[in-house]
Order: structure tokens, then C-alpha cells, then sequence
């Protein structure tokens, strides 16, 4: 049935109501709560449980209104809770501005909180920005009439460790549950609660289960009061010392909203922004608390030079742009030189890799992912993710809430992109989303999606694509949306798969990479076959048009070598040199070969904000600002620009873009820009493309791994040991332990510690039977304090023995 436009406007006008808030008329949404209602026409009543993001409770009482009789029969006898209370037809409401009731009221309220709160305003952290100062002041008693029992408050033992980020000082709560309702109904991580009744009733924990959540910093940030309090930040500012700016988190492609609150120099903490459109209010606790990298005592300050005695010297910029340049350029003409920026990267910094790897170096041998991968990727990256257009164009957050069927293949957002983990919990919860997960065994945050899975062994993933609309069960249809994890890159056919369901049933596909720059890196052309705006390296046309915005007269035209290639290459002697970006060694596809590769090179340049393998091994090194010291742009999963501005102007170091154009001048082939924000103008200027681009990729699927063992199963949890979560040891106190997870079966035969045997070493870690694991699967997480899986066992997908204890 169709809607015509004048019906369109007469259902919204008969959904609106009209009320009459203290003597203005207005008209709202039929199931607006009152307290929205005054919002909308200025008036803003005194609250503490209501959050416009949280189910209202009505728990504090502090937004008490009188709703007179207006001779309409919408009277009530005493005042109403504002926050509970929807709007009616002809109501008329009095609030504290007006009504002596509703403010004699709403002061017996604030009365009652501060009976037993702590008068200690000078040594909580929430003063200065605290919603019970500020309403005590405003409709509060000038007098306080408590005397108890000879004036001493109710105390309590302080503080309890929630976890070891939150504390809680209890006799600072006013019982609004804020804290409580988010970590149930947004969160999902239902481990504290209200316990006791009347006036002993507190915020409690179960002992043998503490606060365990990737988002438990929310609740400190929506505490009205300060009784919860960050473990890190406790006592070492005062808000009003503490100078705020705008920022993006860079620790996943979310894309978060943040606000960095900085001191003399130093970050002191970060709390989420407000961005609706993106991540809310909300941000994981690794984006709140994940800062601490940026002053570690590893950072370097100062640019390094190989001397002939082999050791690394300091040196000025322009002598290390100088050496860099020369060894660079006996390299290009001694074999080439491969080019591995990382994932870390702004689009403004990443488009600098791409163009220096173009236009100083002559070669296309240049990728950006840093971590296993295949040339099906590059190929699906390069024909299905939109590149160059609006972020409008595929799929965004709003689509997670509203579609119908949302499919995980290879992605687990609780730990890989928590901003969409928790657009899906508010999907779910609403009844409008169902959620499909392709993957070995149903994750904790699977199960707190409702979501039914799909187990599947490693390198099964193609198969179990298809199955999903042979099948016909799990509703993929045009409206889905499926959603693909870059650990897909290790299973063959499975991109090919999921291309194959998007054509045949219409289904909107979403690649979700795990690091901030990934999708920016794409669409910049930091891959081998790939120029910026999604110029394909093999179209003549394509290279004429990017040379010419680059304003060079040729490009070369072989599709490069991708990192494991190049990595390969430089091992073998056949390329001479190499530029490394922030590369992890462990992260890569094969940590060893890449160490091998990095001994071998008779020349690496090294751009890293802190000291790694690759700078001991580089010949020259540059230190290189971390997000907060320079501007950018990063790309969401979703494709949204979202950028940032420098919070601080350190002098100890330069955004890659600068680096690579300083070399870039002393080769005398100057890439046109020097400044992050210069780079934006010539992306801007060069566009996307127009023209054809590469068909979908036609990958078969993989045969099942064959041999002895058990096929091993990985992805990155969260937390875990990367160098951007160094520093904070009480972030680091709340990852997840390393466990090895096998089927029941498995587990009875094998106890409860087990020992993996892979071609690159072994793991000793204890064992968690998991219902509904393939049998001959093993899990373990890629990266923790244990060990890594690429670094110190085997490549996922690949079989490792398993031994237990007792075996």
C-alpha cells in the first residue's frame, strides 16, 4: 500500500499532542516523556537518574512537576516524576519556574540527597562539574536542617574496586542507576547492581565476579555524582584546571567521538563525545584510557642516523632527511625499495606513503596491512568497498539498528569495533535486529547480541556463506547486512563468497578492518594494485590521470608486490631497501620473515613514534607524532571522514606526511605538499575515480586443513599486549585471560591445561570447554601477555598439535 505525502502529514499530525508547559504551548510526538517535552521549549528541569540514552527509571525524584487540573481531567493530585511521565492530550504542567509546589517539592528532594552525601567537594573529582552541586545551588535549601545523630553522616569503607578502572565510593551515590542501567541494557555486562532496601540500599558487586566490560568507563562518565571515579585519573586534577579538545578515537575504524582533557602539556584523561550520528555517547575503555603510549619512556625525540661504527647517532632533521635520501636512492637503483606503512595511519599521512611509494620511489610495491593477508583481498577492497564517495553511499551505523538481519563473517565487534557492537545491542534490544555470526564458537558478545551462530572451522568460511541462503533460514535478503572482518583475508574463497551473496540476494556488504587508518589506506591507493580514489594500477587511463594530478609524466605500471612479496623480496636480496611505518613485526604474516627481511635490506628507513625491532634494525630512524600531536583525518569502517585537529604542538617530532616530503625534496622529486593539511587539499583535488573499476574477485574455496592436530582458530581480543595499550596498568589489569578454548569432547580427553605445538614454538595455556567449537578446532587469542600466535605458535588456519598436562 502506498503512502501518498498529505497522508504522510496527516499521521505525523496526528501523532503530535498538544501540552502546556509553564504557560507555553506546545505540540510533541504522541510518547514523549515531559521532561523532553520542556527541553524542547527551553525548560530544563533539575535531573540526575534520566539519561535521553537509558530506559527512565524515575529513581532520584529530583524532576518532580505539578500537572494541575485544568478542568480537563489531566490533573493529578502530587507532583510527577518529569522523567516517567508521557505527555496527554490538553495537559498543562507546572515546573519549578513556576509552581511553588513543584519547587518546594524538588528542594525536599535535594534535602533528602544530601542528608547523608559527603560535604567533600574539594577532594572528589567531580567537583567542578557536578550536576549535584550545581542543582543544590539552584534548587536546593540555602540552609541544611540535618542534625542525625549528633550531625555524622552514614560512611562507608572506601573505595571498592569495581574493577581495577572503576572505584566506587558509595557514600557519595544518590542511587540514580545510571550506572547499573547502562551496564545492563547497553552494555550487556549486568555485574553490579542495586542491593539492600530504604536507606542502606547501595551499588553492589558480586565478589566472584567483578565489573568485566569493555565499556565500563561509560558509567564513571554518567555518574552524577562522584561516587564512581577512574582509577587512573583519581586525584590528579580538578575539571576546572583541564583545557578540552575535540577528537576521534585511533585505537579501531569506529571512528569515536572523543574529548581530550589535557594539562601543561599532558593528557590527563578522555571521555567520550557526543555524536549520534556515530558512537552517541559511548566510547570502549580503550578509547577512553588508551593514551598512556604517548609518553612512555621508549618514545623517540629525536631523529637517528646509522654511523659507520653501526651504531644509531642522534641527527638533526635536515641531516636525516639527507642520509635517508641517499640511501634510498642506491637502493631504488640497486633493486628497488618496497614501502609497509601500517595500519596506524591518518588518510592525510597515508596518502603521503601512497605518493611517495609513486612519485619519489618509481614503484607500486607499497601495502598498508600489516597483518595476514591475501592478493582476494586486495582485489575485493579494490572492486567492492566504495572508494572516493560518500560514506552515504554503503552501509552506516543507522542501517545496524534498523536492518532486519545483520551477518558477522569473520568480525567479532565486541572486541574488533565496539562502537558497532553496541548499535547492534541497542538494534536487538529494540526487536528490529537479528544477528547472524559465521565463526568458530558463539563469543560472549554474540551471546549478549541473542545472536545464533553459524560454527564454522577456519578456512570453512566461503561454504558456510553459501549455506546461508541454500539454507534459506536465517532471512539474507536485500535488506540484510553482512559484515566482513578482515581475518576473512586467511580463509581463500571467502571474500569471492560473500561478493556472490551480496549479487544474489541483493545484501549490502561492509568490510570492518580492525585499525583506525585501514580504510583511509585503501582509499589513499596504499596497496599494490591500487592508486588513490580507487585509480586501478592496471588501467593506462588511470595512471595518466593520477600522474597528472600528481604532476609527474609517467607512474610505472606494474601492479606491485604486496607486503608479504615485499617482505620476501627484501629476504632474498631482491629489492635493496625498505620504508617501514609503524609496523608491529608480531603482527604480520610471518614475524620472523620480516625480521629476516629487515637484517637483510642494505638500507631501512624507520618512521615509529617509540623504539621497536625495526628501529634497532633501521639505518636511519624519525620520530613521528602520535594523533594528539598532529591533525588528520581518519575513514571509518563505514567510510566517514572524520577529522581532527592537533591537541598539542610538539616539537619533538613531525607528522609522517612531513617526513616523507622532506626526503621526498632532498631525492629532488617533491611530492607537492608537506603539511597533513596541504595533503587533504591535494586528495581533495585528485578525486575519485570515474572510470571502470576491477571486477569482483572469483576465489574457490580453500580444502579443509589436512594432517595431525587440531586446526587453529585466532583473533585479537580487545585487550591485549600491543604497544598503544602500554602504560596504563589498570586498563591492562581488566583484559580478558589467555585460554585455550577446545570442544567438550576435547577438553575431557585433553584436562585442564593443554600445550599447542606450532611451527614457530609453543603455548602453554589453560583450557575453557566451549559448546557448539568444531571438533578439531582450537582457539586462542591472536595476541595477550601469554604470547602471540603469529610471533610464538603458528599462522590461523594451520593444524598445531595439543598436548595435555598429563599426556
Amino acid at each position: 500500500m502506498t503512502t501518498t505525502p498529505e497522508k504522510a502529514q496527516h499521521d505525523q499530525r496526528t501523532d503530535l499532542v498538544t501540552v502546556t508547559i509553564d504557560g507555553v504551548q506546545t505540540s510533541v510526538p504522541k510518547g514523549t516523556l515531559v521532561i523532553r517535552a520542556a527541553e524542547q521549549v527551553g525548560i530544563q528541569i533539575p535531573r540526575f537518574c534520566d539519561h535521553p540514552l537509558l530506559e527512565p527509571v524515575g529513581a532520584c525524584r529530583q524532576c518532580l512537576v505539578e500537572v494541575p487540573d485544568a478542568g480537563n481531567g489531566r490533573g493529578m493530585p502530587k507532583p510527577q516524576a518529569s522523567c516517567t511521565l508521557p505527555v496527554a492530550e490538553g495537559m498543562v504542567v507546572s515546573t519549578q519556574a513556576t509552581s511553588d509546589v513543584a519547587d518546594k517539592a524538588q528542594q525536599g528532594v535535594m534535602e533528602f540527597l544530601l542528608v547523608n552525601h559527603p560535604l567533600d567537594c574539594p577532594v572528589c573529582d567531580k567537583g567542578g562539574e557536578c550536576p549535584l552541586q550545581n542543582q543544590a545551588m539552584s534548587n536546593g535549601r540555602g540552609e541544611s536542617r540535618f542534625s542525625g545523630s549528633g550531625g555524622v553522616k552514614r560512611t562507608y569503607p572506601k573505595p571498592i574496586n569495581i574493577s581495577a578502572n572503576v572505584l566506587l565510593d558509595r557514600e557519595r551515590c544518590v542511587l540514580c542507576a545510571r550506572c547499573t542501567r547502562f551496564s545492563e541494557q547497553v552494555a550487556g555486562d549486568p555485574f553490579i547492581a542495586l542491593v539492600e532496601r530504604g536507606a542502606l540500599q547501595q551499588v553492589g558487586i558480586y565478589e566472584k565476579e567483578p565489573l568485566q566490560s569493555y565499556f565500563s568507563g561509560n558509567t564513571i562518565q554518567i555518574c552524577p555524582v562522584g561516587a564512581l571515579t577512574s582509577a587512573e585519573y583519581r586525584f590528579r586534577s580538578r575539571p576546572f584546571d583541564l583545557v578540552s579538545t575535540p577528537a576521534v578515537g585511533e585505537h579501531d575504524a569506529c571512528g569515536a567521538a572523543i574529548r581530550v582533557d589535557h594539562r601543561r602539556g599532558k593528557v590527563m584523561r578522555r571521555l567520550a563525545g557526543n555524536d549520534p550520528e556515530v558512537n552517541e555517547e559511548w566510547i570502549t575503555d580503550k578509547d577512553r584510557f588508551g593514551f598512556a603510549y604517548t609518553h612512555e619512556q621508549d618514545r623517540l625525540t629525536y631523529p637517528q642516523v646509522r654511523d659507520e661504527d653501526g651504531s644509531l647517532r642522534p641527527a638533526s632533521w635536515p641531516e636525516a632527511f639527507a642520509v635517508a635520501a641517499r640511501g634510498l636512492e642506491r637502493a631504488r637503483t640497486a633493486g628497488g625499495v618496497g614501502v609497509l606503512p601500517g595500519g596506524r595511519l591518518t588518510a592525510e599521512d597515508a596518502f603521503a606513503y601512497s605518493s611517495f611509494a609513486r612519485v619519489a620511489l618509481g614503484t607500486n610495491d607499497v601495502d598498508f596491512r600489516a597483518r595476514p593477508h591475501s592478493a582476494e583481498e586486495a582485489d575485493f577492497l579494490a572492486s567492492t568497498v566504495v572508494l572516493g564517495t560518500p560514506w552515504d553511499g554503503g552501509v552506516s551505523y543507522a542501517d545496524l539498528e534498523t536492518a532486519p538481519v545483520v551477518v558477522l563473517v569473520g568480525l567479532e565487534p565486541e572486541d574488533e569495533a565496539g562502537t558497532i557492537f553496541l548499535r547492534l545491542r541497542k538494534g536487538v534490544r529494540d526487536g528490529t535486529t537479528r544477528v547472524v555470526s559465521v565463526a568458530p564458537f558463539a563469543s560472549r558478545g554474540l551471546e549478549k547480541l541473542d545472536g545464533r551462530l553459524v560454527a564454522t572451522a577456519p578456512g570453512e568460511e566461503a561454504a558456510a556463506v553459501a549455506s546461508l541462503v541454500e539454507q534459506g533460514e536465517f532471512g539474507v535478503d536485500k535488506h540484510a547486512v553482512v559484515l566482513l572482518g578482515e581475518r576473512l583475508a586467511t580463509s581463500p574463497g571467502a571474500f569471492s563468497a560473500a561478493a556472490a551473496l551480496a549479487a544474489r540476494t541483493g545484501a549490502r556488504l561492509a568490510w570492518v578492518p580492525r585499525r583506525a587508518g585501514d580504510r583511509g589506506a585503501v582509499e589513499t591507493g596504499c596497496l599494490p594494485g591500487l592508486l588513490p580514489g580507487g585509480r586501478p594500477v592496471a588501467d593506462p587511463a588511470a595512471r595518466v590521470d593520477a600522474a597528472a594530478a600528481w604532476g609527474v609524466p609517467t607512474l610505472p605500471d606494474a601492479v606491485g608486490r604486496d607486503a608479504d612479496a615485499i617482505v620476501a623480496a627484501a629476504a632474498a636480496g631482491e629489492l635493496a631497501g625498505l620504508v617501514v611505518g609503524g609496523v608491529d613485526p608480531d603482527d604480520t604474516a610471518d614475524p620472523a620473515a620480516l625480521r629476516a627481511a629487515l637484517a637483510a635490506a642494505s638500507f631501512v628507513v624507520s618512521l615509529e613514534l617509540r623504539e621497536t625491532d625495526v628501529t634497532r634494525a633501521a639505518d636511519v630512524v624519525l620520530p613521528v607524532a602520535p594523533v594528539c600531536d598532529k591533525p588528520g583525518t581518519f575513514v571509518t569502517w563505514e567510510g566517514r571522514p572524520r577529522p581532527f585537529d592537533a591537541v598539542f604542538a610538539d616539537p619533538r617530532s613531525l607528522p609522517d606526511t612531513r617526513a616523507l616530503a622532506g626526503i621526498a625534496e632532498e631525492l629532488g622529486r617533491p611530492l607537492g605538499f608537506r603539511t597533513p593539511e596541504q595533503a587533504r587539499a591535494a586528495m581533495e583535488q585528485m578525486g575519485p575515480w570515474d572510470g571502470a573499476r576491477p571486477a569482483a574477485p572469483q576465489v574457490p574455496a580453500a580444502a579443509p586443513a589436512t594432517g595431525e592436530g587440531l586446526v587453529l582458530a585466532s583473533w585479537k581480543q580487545m585487550l591485549d599486549d600491543a604497544s598503544l595499550l602500554d602504560g596504563d596498568k589498570y586498563l591492562a589489569a581488566t583484559a580478558r585471560p589467555a585460554v585455550a578454548r577446545v570442544a567438550p569432547s576435547a577438553h575431557a580427553a585433553l584436562g585442564d591445561t593443554v600445550t599447542l605445538t606450532g611451527d614457530r614454538g609453543t603455548l602453554t595455556l589453560p583450557v575453557v570447554p566451549t559448546a557448539g567449537l568444531p571438533e578439531g578446532v582450537v582457539w586462542v587469542p591472536a595476541r595477550s601477555a601469554a604470547g602471540g600466535v603469529l610471533a610464538d605458535l603458528a599462522s590461523p588456519g594451520t593444524r598445531v598439535t595439543v598436548r595435555g598436562a598429563e599426556q
